[in-house]
């Protein structure tokens, strides 16, 4: 039995969860609502507060094990997205880069002769505090770290002058340039 499977999911007030007729979990709470499908291996049991995972006689496999923790950590996930949500912030390296926040997209001068316009998906919320930062929320985990991940893929910090964007606090290992000598 999975030691992670087995724990109980609290569910806070204000939450509800419910399950459709096509194996379909959905959570609603105060910042939206998410929902995710289940695994044939896996049964969800709604028992007031508490939401329990459970493997179902498919479940006795190896697969059916090892999904049944991972179903258990999505759900209590989207129970978090729901109630505090997720965020990400990104900083901006560069003399002159800056980062600017208009309706349904965040448009990057970074260093290339044009700006770059990016398209925020529903459900993300992207603010930028001051020019150099950018923070992004949301109730989905997956789409906040992949906003993140593309806005940092568009110019990824550089190892020579650390120029780039990057996580908040990410380190950057930097490299030695050129010596000359003889």
């Amino acid at each position: 039995m999975s030691r992670i499977g087995k724990q109980p999911i609290q569910v806070p007030s204000g939450v509800t969860v419910t399950q459709g007729q096509d194996r379909e979990v959905t959570i609603k709470g105060p910042k939206g609502s998410l929902s995710l499908q289940l695994r044939p291996e896996i049964d969800v049991e709604v028992a007031g507060a508490r939401v329990l995972v459970k493997r179902n006689e498919k479940g006795s496999e190896r697969a059916g094990r090892a999904y049944h923790g991972m179903t258990r950590a999505l759900r209590s996930k989207l129970v978090d997205g729901v109630t505090k949500g997720f965020q990400k912030k990104l900083e901006i390296q560069g003399v002159g880069w800056n980062a600017q926040v208009q309706p349904k997209k965040v448009v990057l001068n970074i260093g290339y002769c044009h700006p770059v316009d990016v398209a925020i998906p529903e459900g993300i919320k992207v603010e930028c505090p001051n020019p150099t930062s950018i923070l992004i929320t949301g109730p989905n985990k997956k789409d906040v770290g992949q906003m993140a991940a593309d806005l940092r893929k568009i110019r990824p910090p550089e190892p020579y002058k650390g120029k780039g964007i990057r996580y908040d606090g990410e380190y950057v290992r930097r490299k030695a340039g050129k010596s000359f000598g003889s």
